[in-house]
């Protein structure tokens, strides 16, 4: 954000500042007349502290911190430090275990590290509100087993089932940047957030994000921490987060102050193992429910994704070769000399190919549109026979009643058979089965 605007406010002598590292430095190292007189702050608040000590991150923290540390700033400073994930520790990896002189890290000596890089004096008071499991009580976790390609599927499907405030996280920015052109072709209109968005666009999408209710807001771990952005029904890992942390700090995005949350993991084979640490690390029962899904559905839901994909496959081509040519053509002209139809990417290259493409791809956007009209969800039909009238009966789309992702899971969870005791079991077994005949 503007530098010069920051300034502006600072110049209105506010009592409290909330900053970043980096710029909050930046301000003191130019002398900013509010920041000079940090002898008299009376509270230091640090907040996400364990990736704010991480090595190798937020190296104008070490030296903010150093220089408050100096005894000539109040000594009567209060110091507090936040996190929800402070306590978590990881098992080291095998290979140091083996060594010599390995000190195994508990929840005791992580703390200890972590307030001498603070600098805390004494001995701190230390409050920990975590849970075991260190996610809150009204989240609801599951997961669904697929493919690498079938993710996409079960998105699609999961967001056209249950509409709502929906948070997708991805690992990547090229992977939010295809889902996002998928999604579009779908005509579902993601917003996006990611590192290599102007801080305007992103305020932009979340307050966006934040006003309509039925939305999907596709993230990088850029918005894994400190949204509090009410009412986020789901939050959807696309893929299986690198680390607990990461995982516990998107999750709670839903779920926030007493509201239920759902939190949907999309586990593909080499997924397995980043799942398998994150709930050892987090010490929870590694079964967690599988979410139902509607079978039926999804030979529909695939005809419409894989003709999505062959149109945004398309469109993104275009997009590289219209690219590609604007820039020849800027080159060209500022050295001053002719292209060759060669240069060229797509239709100036081979204007027939072009066409043929053209066509294909007006034929694919036909077809899709034609599927996106119809229902998604529709009844089944009640018999094979034409009616009366002669015409098949009309196929109508399936009454959700509004059922959300959460009753939906808890309804599958009481389907589930009780366990029966021996004596219930041979008393069933004793009794005489009905006979069935063929019809």
């Amino acid at each position: 954000m503007s530098a010069q605007k920051q300034q502006r406010m600072l110049n209105r002598q506010p009592e409290i500042v909330i900053a970043t590292p980096g710029r909050l430095w930046e301000l003191v190292k130019e002398k900013h007349p509010h920041l000079s007189n940090l002898r008299q702050l009376r509270c230091l608040v640090i907040d996400e502290a364990d990736r704010m000590v991480e090595k190798g991150h937020f190296a104008e923290l070490s030296q903010l911190l150093e220089m408050l540390s100096d005894s000539q700033y109040n000594p009567k400073r209060q110091t507090l430090v936040f996190s929800a994930t402070l306590t978590l520790v990881h098992q080291a990896p095998a290979r140091i275990l083996h060594k010599k002189h390995t000190k195994k890290i508990d929840k005791t000596a992580k703390l200890g590290i972590l307030m001498q890089k603070i600098g805390m004096r004494g001995k701190p008071k230390v409050i920990d509100l975590t849970r075991n499991e260190a996610t809150v009580e009204t989240l609801t976790e599951t997961k669904i087993h697929c493919e690498n390609n079938e993710k996409d599927l079960y998105l699609y499907y999961f967001l056209m089932q249950y509409p709502g405030r929906t948070l997708v996280f991805a690992n990547s920015i090229s992977c939010i940047k295809r889902l996002s052109g998928l999604l579009k072709v779908l005509d579902i209109m993601p917003l996006t957030l990611h590192a290599c968005m102007h801080q305007k666009q992103r305020l932009r999408n979340l307050e966006q994000f934040a006003r309509l209710e039925d939305c999907v807001l596709l993230a990088t771990d850029v918005a894994a921490r400190g949204l509090d952005i009410p009412k986020v029904q789901h939050v959807i890992h696309y893929q299986v987060p690198r680390t607990s942390e990461i995982y516990v700090h998107r999750s709670g995005r839903t779920a926030r102050a007493t509201n239920e949350g759902l939190s949907l993991m999309l586990i593909g084979p080499e997924d397995v193992i980043s799942f398998k640490k994150i709930y050892k690390t987090l010490k929870k029962d590694e079964d967690i429910p599988l979410f139902p899904v509607e079978t039926k559905y999804m030979d529909a839901v695939k005809e419409r994704v894989q003709l999505a994909r062959q149109v945004e496959k398309a469109e993104y081509r275009n997009f590289q070769a219209c690219l590609h040519n604007s820039w020849i053509e800027q080159a060209a002209a500022a050295l001053e000399i002719e292209l060759d139809e060669e240069m060229y990417k797509g239709g100036k290259a081979d204007q027939q190919e072009e066409r043929r493409r053209q066509k294909q791809m007006k034929v694919l956007k036909k077809e899709l549109r034609h599927l996106l009209s119809q229902p998604l969800f529709k009844d089944d039909l009640k018999t094979k026979y034409p009616t009366q009238s002669g015409q098949p009966p009309m196929l109508k789309p399936a009454p959700r009643n509004g059922e959300s992702a959460l009753s939906c899971l808890s309804k599958q969870k009481q389907r589930k058979p009780k366990p029966t005791t021996k004596e219930q079991q041979q008393e069933q077994q004793q009794e005489p089965q009905p006979s069935t005949s063929a019809n």
